[in-house]
């Protein structure tokens, strides 16, 4: 099911494989790369549902409209949030978990309160620019109060799951909240050599079965 939104930026779109009998909504955004059909974004829309969560991809405006660079982050933030009352329609009245990868995590963490996101799933964090290290999002990962989990190739050239972990673990306060777990193998877009530990379709499934537990794991917290 595909619902057009309008926003300032122009129509965005959210493309929705919906649940028969939902528990949760797990709304995705896109990378700066690519679009909502990346093989990670894709295998959750497609076996999610069974599970009990609708999953709701957002394609932002920048990509409905054919452009080839995304927007500035304000912007996609901006377009986030005039969406996010139609996410919570399509929610029904059940949990919300915001996510996406790459910089549509950056903007799921980024906007997490505002939207009353019960939890936040990144993809491939870009932790650093290629090549910058003095260059950090940190901050933004450790912006939601929510349980966050992230999914990171150890060979992302944004930062591997060692060096997001180290990053995350010196930084000043408690950030029990976050939880990493590493792809062998995967770089940046989840791809893997023929040498690493982990198939393609290996890191599908690995995707697909973290990101299921944890929605179970804040579904169960949100009971207690």
């Amino acid at each position: 099911m595909d619902v057009d939104v309008p926003t300032a930026a122009g129509p965005g779109r959210l493309v929705v494989a919906p649940a028969e009998r939902p528990r949760a909504l797990l709304w995705l955004g896109h990378g700066a790369g690519g679009g909502i059909g990346a093989a990670d974004l894709t295998a959750l829309a497609a076996e999610l549902p069974a599970l009990g969560v609708t999953v709701a991809r957002y394609e932002q405006p920048w990509r409905v409209a054919g452009k080839k660079v995304a927007s500035r982050p304000p912007a996609l933030d901006a377009s986030w949030l005039e969406t996010a009352p139609v996410v919570a329609e399509l929610a029904g009245g059940v949990p919300i978990i915001a996510g996406g990868r790459s910089a549509g995590a950056r903007v799921a963490c980024r906007t997490a309160a505002e939207t009353d996101a019960v939890a936040v799933v990144c993809l491939a964090f870009p932790l650093h620019p290629p090549g910058r290290p003095d260059v950090t999002r940190l901050e933004e990962l450790l912006t939601p109060a929510v349980p966050v989990l992230v999914l990171q190739g150890d060979r992302d050239t944004f930062g591997g799951s060692d060096l997001l972990c180290s990053e995350v673990a010196a930084a000043p306060g408690d950030h029990a909240n976050v939880r990493i777990v590493t792809v062998a193998g995967a770089d940046h877009g989840m791809k893997t050599l023929k040498a690493s530990p982990l198939t393609a379709r290996d890191v599908r499934e690995l995707v697909v079965a973290t990101t299921a537990a944890f929605v179970e794991d804040v579904l169960g917290s949100a009971v207690r």
